[in-house]
């Protein structure tokens, strides 16, 4: 193998461990959040981010590049929350054109509920990584991960 075969190898082989680490997180945040609450890790997703807006709304777009979903998928989820008494769709007063997504009282209720559940899955997955020889210099490089995991 040559230095450029070797440098390849090395980011693939990094993509492969990040790409574990992402399986591993989501698959617990999945779990725990359907099972408990009955949504997904996506919607909860979604639901957060518009928690964390200033002034508790946002455009579509801005939801779509906040949760990594095409501008359809955002559609189709917010239409699927919406249906759920979760989150409602208001007119833009200064440009009719367009729309704002916020959570409705149900929608802050449920989130309230869940973030205890999916900080508790989050954790459990990222201690698994740290018990995990192939993810846990990964893990280990997470800053978050290392201040959430110290003793005392």
């Amino acid at each position: 193998m040559g230095i450029a075969d070797d440098a390849v190898e090395i980011r693939a082989r990094g993509w492969r461990t990040l790409t574990a680490l992402h399986s591993l997180i989501e698959t617990r945040l999945e779990r725990a959040l359907q099972s408990e609450h009955a949504i997904s890790v996506v919607e909860f997703s979604v639901m957060d981010a518009l928690s964390r807006q200033d002034g508790w709304h946002m455009r579509m777009q801005q939801l779509a590049h906040a949760a990594a979903l095409s501008n359809s998928a955002t559609t189709r989820l917010v239409t699927r929350l919406e249906d759920r008494g979760y989150l409602t769709r208001i007119l833009c007063q200064d440009d009719r054109r367009g729309i704002y997504t916020e959570l409705t009282p149900d929608g802050w209720s449920l989130l309230e509920r869940a973030r205890p559940t999916h900080d508790e899955a989050l954790q459990d997955a990222l201690d698994e990584a740290l018990e995990t020889p192939e993810l846990r210099p990964l893990a280990e490089s997470l800053p978050a991960l290392r201040a959430s995991s110290a003793p005392g």
